[in-house]
């Protein structure tokens, strides 16, 4: 759909029809509002630069797997310490959270 006074829909068809027609090695549709203005050639390649910081995140395990496999082996041995108490004050004030 194009839009009556911008014709954005229609240079997308003709910006779409340029970019294929350069492929082949076709000449180019002009464009109502080209003007004569030529639009900027897009970067040859595009590149990702990550900081040190974030490369160091990226090389170190979200987690530990061998605490992770400790924990099971001692809730399955029914050998991890529970506080209920703590666990019960956890729940009244998620509670209270989702009540506002």
């Amino acid at each position: 759909m194009t839009d009556p006074i911008s014709h954005f829909g229609r240079k997308a068809q003709i910006e779409s029809a340029n970019r294929q027609a350069v492929a082949k090695g076709e000449p180019r549709a002009s464009s109502p509002a080209s003007d004569g203005v030529r639009p900027l050639a897009p970067p040859a390649t595009d590149e990702l630069r990550l900081s040190k910081i974030a490369q160091e995140a990226l090389q170190e395990p979200e987690f530990d797997r061998a605490k992770v496999e400790a924990i099971k082996t001692a809730i399955q041995q029914g050998q991890y310490p529970l506080d209920s108490r703590r666990i019960a004050e956890n729940f009244v004030a998620i509670e209270k959270m989702i009540k506002g």
